[in-house]
């Protein structure tokens, strides 16, 4: 996911957008926990995604303010 995507869509996208990734993420952990996992590298573009989303969504709240 690249940020230009990103700082097209609204707040409420990137929070749902977010939420999901966030459910992505601990169902992968639990299948990493039973060793089931099958690309490990999946779980580092998750957080990264995360990352850029919650980047994005606090320069929003920060223009609101």
């Amino acid at each position: 996911m690249k940020m230009s995507e990103l700082k097209d869509k609204t707040a409420v996208e990137l929070a749902a957008k977010s939420r999901d990734l966030r459910q992505e993420l601990f169902n992968l952990h639990l299948q990493k926990a039973s060793s089931q996992l099958e690309k490990p590298a999946r779980l580092r573009t998750l957080r990264r995604d995360i990352a850029r989303i919650e980047t994005v969504l606090s320069g929003l709240k920060r223009k609101t303010a």
